[in-house]
């Protein structure tokens, strides 16, 4: 008999129509104990994703219910990222097993103070299987998501008319499904879906980029989304535009030189701070000037010849010139447990900023260096969808 046999280990998740990987995670973690899985409830679910799972919480506890390797299933009480506390205090494991996408520093931080052992596997098909998500069986759209990289907010007029300068997104390949209102343009996505379901069309990438911007903000509205949003999700690789005081910048150039995306993909890391608040209003407190703007404009084209130049250290050191450029003119971007995350990666990381508008969302890292438990993204090579 192992001696992990009556160890109590945790898991905890979604488990939403019930796959290979799954099953293969759930072996994995017996192989040190006992397993009790948290189940997010119905409600949970909806609160991070703004959607319901396909199976109820109760038909996913049955069905879990019915593995052997499963000793226990209980559907968590809590909220949140963490809404297995509740669970965690009457079970008391002595080893907490994730995945590394569901690896998050405030997890190592729980298990480091109540002394469970933590344990993040890779996520390995069975065998010869393919490897399975939820995400691809949900069958979800491939309309991609986008980073904004430097410059944000220029394509505001009220920013660029003080200085022209640039917006440097990239469009990601939607392997992770980001929650809403975490500054990866999931509310222009959402807009693209309503107009053409799960691929963009084909055809010029500006056309459809001034539709999908059109479509988001139709006469009257008060709050005009910014276009980058658009072009980000639009247009394949790397995009730069250009603004001079107007919604549409003057002029796009895109890069999809395979070795510059490969760099980034390399040297791009994403952290979790999880979705802005509901009512975090990013626009109070503004202090913009010209000065602030040229600043930020200065930061975006350094950001720009250091991506060229797949130089990480000046990337690192833009990219940060860029947020702060950004803070100084919306101090609202932030807030003390940004801070206080950021605080966490400044001795490791060659620079960072908050995507989005900020308020939440995620922390774009640069390193040289691979950062635990942090994921990174794949950039999308093709102007369309297939």
């Amino acid at each position: 008999m192992s001696e992990n046999t009556e160890k109590k280990v945790l898991v905890s998740g979604c488990f939403d129509m019930l796959h290979s990987g799954h099953i293969a995670f759930i072996k994995s973690a017996a192989k040190y104990g006992k397993v009790y899985v948290c189940l997010g409830s119905d409600q949970t679910i909806y609160n991070l994703k703004k959607r319901y799972p396909i199976n109820s919480e109760q038909e996913r506890k049955y069905v879990l219910e019915a593995l052997k390797e499963v000793h226990e299933v209980c559907i968590s009480a809590g909220s949140g990222y963490l809404d297995f506390l509740p669970e965690l205090e009457r079970i008391q494991p002595h080893v907490f097993v994730v995945n590394e996408d569901g690896f998050s520093k405030e997890k190592e931080l729980l298990c480091e103070e109540k002394q469970i052992e933590l344990v993040v596997l890779k996520r390995e098909p069975h065998g010869t299987l393919p490897a399975r998500s939820t995400t691809d069986l949900r069958k979800i759209n491939r309309i991609p998501y986008r980073i904004d990289l430097a410059g944000g907010w220029l394509d505001q007029p009220f920013v660029s008319i003080h200085a022209p300068g640039a917006v440097i997104t990239i469009s990601i390949e939607p392997e992770t499904e980001f929650n809403e209102r975490s500054g990866m343009a999931s509310s222009t996505r959402n807009v693209a879906t309503q107009l053409w379901q799960n691929q963009l069309p084909e055809g010029n990438e500006e056309q459809i980029a001034k539709m999908l911007f059109a479509f988001e903000n139709p006469p009257g509205k008060t709050e005009i989304a910014g276009s980058q949003d658009s072009i980000g999700i639009v247009f394949a690789g790397l995009a730069k535009s250009h603004y001079s005081g107007g919604y549409w910048p003057s002029s796009i150039e895109r890069n999809l030189e395979e070795e510059v995306l490969q760099f980034l993909e390399s040297n791009l890391y994403l952290v979790s701070l999880g979705p802005r608040q509901e009512g975090y209003d990013v626009l109070v407190n503004t202090q913009i000037s010209k000065a602030r703007a040229i600043a930020l404009a200065e930061a975006a084209e350094n950001c720009w010849q250091a991506i060229l130049s797949k130089d990480c250290r000046a990337l690192g050191s833009a990219l940060t010139h860029s947020f702060h450029a950004q803070i100084a003119m919306f101090p609202n971007m932030v807030d003390e447990t940004i801070l206080a995350k950021i605080a966490e990666y400044k001795n490791s990381a060659l620079g960072w900023k908050v995507s989005g508008a900020g308020g939440g969302g995620y922390l774009i890292l640069v390193s040289d260096e691979p950062i635990e438990g942090a994921q990174q993204i794949t950039i999308r090579r093709r102007s369309t969808w297939l």
